[in-house]
């Protein structure tokens, strides 16, 4: 039986690297595609055929998400995984004893905590005739409370947290229908969260791609009944929610 999976984010980074190994394991993607004029979506879409849908895809926006939805039940009727990639950075240096850009941490909230419901929410009927039921919730550990060092970065952190405690509330309703949900920190991976490449970072994103894939396989052969989403980091290792 053919094997579906969306895929937000998906034009660069973390997302096109779980694409391509998605589509690798013998998933069909639909690839949520936030910026048409970077090339590499369409590049795959010109390797990998039919089995890479490309969506155009705003998370932070009540129309797109519905257009992508309609265009996935145009095609299926059931979505066994959703990966909730897309995330923005910024806001790295605001201050109570200077500035804070409350537009900018405003929509930083809207794409990372708000976005991943919305996505969620419009494609639950798909989730609930899938096999897996599972979503994916690519957080971070900037999202942890008590042991929060950061002085700043108000926007990432406390929309990491909403994402947390989102990914837990949305555990327990889909629970009651055999789905379950999964939190995932990338780690310290070379990304375009901040708008440009960090190269310094620990890992690369086919590395943390590949660490993704083997929990998510793990996670779905689990037979357990979890009353709480598992949190780890690419590696496997548990995540403390605080």
């Amino acid at each position: 039986m053919m094997k579906y999976a969306v895929v937000t984010g998906a034009d660069r980074g973390l997302g096109y690297a779980l694409t391509v190994q998605l589509l690798d394991a013998g998933y069909t993607v639909f690839a949520g595609q936030f910026m048409p004029d970077w090339p590499a979506l369409d590049r795959l879409k010109e390797e990998r055929g039919e089995r890479l849908i490309v969506l155009p895809l705003d998370i932070s926006n009540g129309s797109s998400v519905g257009e992508a939805a309609a265009r996935i039940a145009a095609l299926t009727d059931r979505v066994d995984l959703l990966v909730n990639n897309a995330g923005l950075g910024g806001d790295y240096t605001s201050s109570i004893f200077g500035e804070i850009d409350y537009e900018r941490l405003e929509r930083i909230y809207r794409v990372n905590a708000m976005g991943p419901l919305r996505v969620t929410q419009a494609l639950n009927a798909p989730l609930l005739q899938g096999e897996h039921k599972l979503v994916v919730n690519i957080s971070s550990e900037a999202g942890q409370i008590n042991q929060a060092s950061r002085e700043g970065w108000y926007g990432y952190c406390m929309s990491k947290a909403a994402l947390n405690i989102q990914s837990n509330i949305l555990h327990n309703q889909l629970r009651k229908h055999g789905g379950k949900v999964l939190v995932i920190h990338p780690g310290w991976m070379q990304s375009y969260i901040s708008g440009t490449l960090n190269e310094s970072a620990a890992i690369t994103p086919d590395e943390a791609a590949t660490g993704i894939m083997s929990i998510i396989g793990e996670y779905v052969a689990e037979t357990t009944d979890r009353k709480h989403p598992a949190f780890r980091d690419y590696s496997g290792a548990e995540m403390s929610w605080t």
